[in-house]
């Protein structure tokens, strides 16, 4: 399997210039590729500038920090032809790696504004290199900047940043730093959502549990699923009771801990999220904690007041 290490540049609407199209508030302008084999050793590179069809003004943020201009990108091809050609030097076997969770989910809205199938019929698992530098070397929360990361490892900076290409290419110098292990973390990108309840997924890393719904027309039928509000221990797969019922300190994120006689106390947090088609989709993640911890949770609800709280 080859890991393909990919940097987006895009340009987007300028206030007052022209207006935003909702299809596609990011147009993507230069796409950057390293290839590396199993051994994570460099095997090919592609660099592309794309001709814009949708944007005409550079914004003035995005012009600053690439160094490039509206007459740069009149070299460039169009969208679809740099796709065709990208994909293809992709190859069979591979998995996409991104500096941040963004790049596919917005390559993939660039696909469909212009017609393009998406990269996957389900959702895409792919190494967020950043996630994984924290999880490498730091406080497994923490997201820093690329640059910092180059600098805490001690790369040599050889090409500018903030160019596709240049940015794939130190992405790259990370993730072939990075412990065996840690690889195991990877990330899911969520443009495609599961269609069914069938295809939902549920996956078990180190430390903790994950699970992607399918999705539901609002964030009501979202938390009425059996499956959303269900707390099973994921290491001897039991329902188990509930010690603190769902709430909600924001009305956003939704959090519960539960009690196995096992395990000890889980916490699981729900995420509702935005699908590209107006509806919701639910990401929830377990993880057992030390008592210490669920008293913290507990003394936090309390203090919040059940007024504040919607609870399930």
């Amino acid at each position: 399997m080859n890991f393909i290490v990919l940097d987006l540049e895009w340009n987007q609407s300028n206030t007052g210039k022209e207006p935003e199209v909702k299809e596609i508030p990011f147009e993507i302008i230069d796409i950057g590729a390293v290839k590396l084999n199993k051994e994570r050793t460099v095997t090919g590179t592609y660099n592309q500038l794309i001709k814009p069809t949708v944007y005409q003004h550079m914004h003035m943020i995005t012009g600053n920090l690439i160094h490039l201009h509206m007459e740069d990108l009149q070299t460039g091809k169009p969208f679809t032809e740099v796709m065709d050609e990208f994909l293809s030097w992709c190859g069979e076997d591979y998995i996409f790696c991104t500096w941040g969770p963004l790049d596919l989910y917005e390559l993939q809205r660039n696909m469909h504004y212009y017609g393009m199938e998406p990269l996957s019929d389900k959702p895409i698992q792919f190494l967020d290199i950043q996630k994984l530098f924290s999880i490498a070397y730091e406080d497994k929360k923490s997201r820093r900047s690329l640059e910092y990361a180059i600098d805490y490892l001690k790369i040599e900076k050889d090409v500018p940043f903030h160019r596709a290409y240049s940015d794939a290419h130190y992405t790259a110098a990370v993730l072939a730093l990075i412990e065996e292990g840690v690889l195991e973390n990877y990330s899911i990108d969520t443009y495609v959502l599961p269609k069914t309840r069938k295809d939902e997924i549920h996956v078990m890393f180190h430390d903790y549990m994950k699970y992607v719904s399918r999705e539901f027309s609002d964030k009501q039928q979202a938390m009425e699923d059996r499956e959303v509000i269900s707390t099973k221990c994921y290491l001897c797969r039991r329902n188990i009771r509930k010690k603190i019922r769902w709430f909600s300190p924001n009305g956003k994120n939704y959090y519960s801990i539960s009690q196995c006689p096992v395990h000890g106390y889980m916490k699981s947090k729900i995420r509702i999220r935005k699908s590209r088609n107006d509806g919701v989709y639910v990401v929830k993640t377990s993880k057992f904690i030390s008592r210490e911890d669920y008293d913290k949770i507990l003394e936090k609800k309390e203090h919040k007041g059940q007024k504040d709280q919607i609870t399930i």
